[in-house]
This record gives structure tokens, C-alpha cells and sequence, in this order.
């Protein structure tokens, strides 16, 4: 009786599925997701167009933004649409690929466990095979990209593109990705070569062809100034960026003036205009002649910067001033006041860059900070036919940026097309015979599953996959 009442008296809620078909169940789920990518993959892959509930429709070939699209339920699904998400802010490119291997190794698993062989023995032969391949390739696949020479980064930008809507024009966009990567990469301390793909900007504005799109050393400010009398360009600008508006300094809600005299009323007013007053020639007295801001600066205080001859920029994106501010060398500056709680500004929270000036790009007008004076910028003006279109291009730049970085900083490169998942597939199964353990079949069959690259790859240009795939195998085979 004991132990019916413990039963009884812990009660769990929900339900507990455990064992086979759970599994199996997850290993469908993944293998929906991939599904749904697959077409996507390579040269000659399919754009997805998707529409969402309110009716916005997106046109993308990128693998992650269509799983973020997607409203996924199922626990094992999402972590295959998080594997997307990371691999796009890790490395930037390869979204599709990777969810496609994901899927194809847990439906090797799945075999594998039908054939009564433990999870346990599985995980680690997986490991163990990703253990050899990284050797595998960082000891006979990888190429220097320095014995490649220079067209090498143009190659590596060209693939990226070459699946992308952008394809058709790819060496016109290739070549401004690689000007881009070249202009602010930079070596930091310890002598690695650092490549920042936030310093460079881009910025969407449609109309004319996508061919128009233009390559800016400096960055692009998608501002204008904030009235017309101020000058269009200033040399050697002294940048202050201020995250707090510059407006009439008004009293916080629940301060009352209580004023017995009616003419101390205009004091109290005057006060209230000089406080922002002070404030405004406060910056400019430390040198600043360009100030750019994420919050308002109203009439009466854009007249100070007017008269002494500055430009101020109003309404500021936050993430474009920090970029700015890195680039620069400003400070960011959330508030005049210092540490004894007097207002100042200090001459060191400005940063410096050659020339700043007011250019008008199609319809709209822009700001140029050029000759940034501690880390280069540069930006790109995307143009195209429609939002769906700019929007595309966009990611496919990021890729292709990203793609560049990685050869820039790893400064190695593998050859493309499947080749390095048949080398590895080949190389795989000739491990797990040499292997005398529990691990081989795990070996054999993550072997088995690198070769869905090459095999999507071929099923997507329409052509015979079994045969073309088992020809690939052939070559890697005699080479190896």
C-alpha cells in the first residue's frame, strides 16, 4: 500500500513520451524543415517567396531568413531554425547547407537506432567523425589564399553570389564587396588581420537598376541636415555625438512654479530657454562643428548652431551614431552632466574625419563622413526595382561580405561545389573500416550523409544525381 500512496501523491502534469517514436517523430520533424530549404541550395536553387499574416511577401534564397519566417511548433524543428539563426550571425553564409547536413545526419541516426545500436555509441562516433574531418580539411583541402593571389577573395565573393537574385550582374557586385572588405580591414595587436562587417553600411533606396548600386568610401548617413542655412559640407570636422534632444528645456511633469510677482513669470521662461542654450555652446565652445544627435533639436536652438556656422543633424539612428562614434573616435554621450553633477563637454569626446557633406543620392538626400580618422567605413547604396527586390539584395551583399571576411581573417580557402563533402565521405568510410569498434557504422553512416551537398546540389539543376554523385565519388577515390 506504501508505495501506491507515494505514486498517488506525486503527481506529475502533462505527458511523458519517451523512447521510439519520439524519436522518430523529431527525426521527421527535421527532416520536414530541410525539405522545405533544400530547393534553395546551390547555383541553381529556387528563391522561396513567403507571405506572413498581415500579407507582406519576402523573396529570399537565404535559408535563414526563411526559417525565421516560418512559424515553427515542434521543440526539435526550432532547434534546426536556431542552427539557421547562428550560422547566420556566426558566419554569415552556408544558412541552407548546414540545416540540410543537420537533417541528414539525425536521419542516419534514426537508421542506425532501428538497427538496435545505442544513441550513446552513435553521438560519439559522430564526434569522432567530425573530429577526423576537421583535420581532414584543415590538413589536405584547405588552401592559403595568398598563393591564390588576389582574384582568389573575388572568387569567394562570386560564389557566395552565384545563387543569389543578384547572380546575373555578380562581378559588378563582387568586386564592390571585395573594394569594401579590402577598405576596412585592419591589424589589430596581436598582428591577426581583423575584417568588421559593421563598418560598412548599407543603405536601400529603390529605383533605377540594381546596377546603379554605388560603393561609398565613408559612411553614409541616411539624414539630412537639420535646416537648410546650415552648411552642405564641412572639412575637417570635429563629429560630437549626443544621445539627448537639444530642445527647450521644458520643466518634468509635477514641477511647479509657484511665482508671486508677475514679472519674475518671463525670468522663469528665459531660464528655461537659456538652460539648452548653454547647453548647445557648451559643445560648440569644445570644437565641434558637426553634431550629430538621436533626439530632436527644435527651432529656437537650431538658430545657435545656424549662427556659429555648424551642422546639426537631428533624429539619428542609434546604432548608425555608435558606428560612427567607433569610427571616429567620439565618444557617445548620453548626458552633459560629469561626476561632481555640473554640465560639461570635453574636447576628447569629439571625434575627427576629413569631410563631412550633404549629397544627393536618386531622390533622397544623404550625409557622407569621409576620411573617418581611427577605423575606415565604408558603404554601399543598394538600388533596385522594388522593396522585395533591395531587400534581397541586401542579404545576398551580407552573405557575400561575410564570406569575404572569413577569408580575410582565416586567410584559407577549400574548394567549392560538394567537393569537400565527397572528400570527406570517401575519407569517412575509409576510417570507419580501420576502425575495430562499436563506432564504425556511426562512421560509415555520417560518411554516407556528407554526400547529400552534392546530391541536392545535382538533383537541383536537374540532372542524375546517382549518377553524377557516384562519378564525383570516382575521382575523390582515385586521388585519395
Amino acid at each position: 500500500t506504501m508505495s501506491t500512496t507515494t505514486m498517488s501523491s506525486l503527481s506529475l502534469f502533462g505527458d511523458r513520451e519517451k523512447g521510439e517514436s519520439v524519436r522518430t517523430q523529431n527525426m521527421t520533424a527535421a527532416v520536414a524543415i530541410s525539405n522545405i530549404v533544400k530547393s534553395s541550395l546551390g547555383p541553381v536553387g529556387l528563391d522561396k517567396m513567403l507571405v506572413d499574416e498581415v500579407g507582406d511577401v519576402t523573396v529570399t534564397n537565404d535559408g535563414a531568413t526563411i526559417l525565421k519566417m516560418l512559424e515553427v511548433e515542434h521543440p526539435a524543428a526550432k532547434v534546426l531554425c536556431e542552427l539557421a539563426q547562428l550560422q547566420d550571425e556566426e558566419v554569415g553564409d552556408g544558412t541552407t547547407s548546414v540545416v540540410i547536413i543537420a537533417a541528414e545526419l539525425l536521419r542516419a541516426a534514426d537508421e542506425l537506432i532501428k538497427q538496435k545500436i545505442h544513441p550513446t555509441t552513435i553521438i560519439n562516433g559522430y564526434k569522432l567523425a567530425c573530429k577526423e574531418s576537421v583535420k581532414f580539411i584543415q590538413d589536405n583541402l584547405s588552401i592559403p589564399a595568398a598563393d591564390l593571389g588576389k582574384s582568389c577573395l573575388l572568387n569567394v565573393a562570386l560564389t557566395s553570389m552565384s545563387s543569389k537574385i543578384i547572380g546575373a550582374d555578380k562581378d559588378f557586385f563582387a568586386s564592390m564587396v571585395v573594394q569594401a572588405c579590402e577598405l576596412i580591414k585592419f591589424t589589430n595587436t596581436k598582428g591577426d588581420t581583423k575584417c568588421p562587417i559593421k563598418s560598412v553600411n548599407i543603405l536601400k533606396a529603390h529605383g533605377k537598376s540594381s546596377r546603379e548600386s554605388i560603393f561609398v568610401k565613408g559612411y553614409a548617413l541616411n539624414c539630412t541636415v537639420a535646416s537648410q542655412l546650415m552648411p552642405k559640407t564641412i572639412k575637417n570636422a570635429k563629429i560630437a555625438c549626443i544621445d539627448f534632444s537639444l530642445q527647450k528645456a521644458k520643466m518634468k511633469l509635477g514641477v511647479q512654479v509657484v511665482v508671486d510677482d508677475p514679472s519674475k513669470l518671463e525670468a522663469v521662461r528665459q531660464r528655461e530657454a537659456d538652460i539648452t542654450k548653454e547647453r548647445i555652446q557648451m559643445i560648440l565652445n569644445a570644437g565641434a562643428n558637426v553634431i550629430l544627435t538621436t533626439g530632436g533639436i527644435d527651432d529656437m536652438c537650431l538658430k545657435y548652431f545656424v549662427d556659429s556656422g555648424a551642422m546639426a543633424v537631428r533624429r539619428c539612428k542609434k546604432e548608425d551614431l555608435k558606428r560612427i562614434a567607433r569610427a571616429t573616435g567620439a565618444s557617445f554621450v548620453a548626458s552633459l552632466t560629469n561626476l561632481e553633477g555640473e554640465e560639461s563637454f570635453d574636447a576628447a569626446f569629439l571625434g575627427a574625419a576629413e569631410e563631412i557633406s550633404q549629397t544627393r543620392i536618386c531622390d533622397d538626400e544623404l550625409i557622407l563622413i569621409k576620411g573617418t580618422k581611427v577605423k575606415p567605413a565604408a558603404s554601399i547604396i543598394l538600388r533596385g526595382a522594388n522593396d522585395m527586390y533591395v531587400d534581397e539584395m541586401d542579404r545576398s551583399v551580407h552573405d557575400s561580405l561575410c564570406a569575404v571576411k572569413r577569408v580575410i581573417e582565416s586567410k584559407k580557402v577549400v574548394p567549392g561545389g560538394g567537393c569537400v563533402e565527397a572528400a570527406l565521405s570517401i575519407y569517412l568510410e575509409n576510417f570507419a573500416t580501420s576502425l575495430g569498434s562499436r563506432e564504425q557504422l556511426a562512421i560509415a553512416e555520417f560518411a554516407q550523409a556528407m554526400l547529400v551537398i552534392p546530391k541536392t546540389l545535382v538533383v537541383n539543376a536537374a540532372k542524375d544525381s546517382t549518377e553524377l554523385v557516384a562519378k564525383l565519388r570516382a575521382f575523390h577515390n582515385a586521388s585519395q
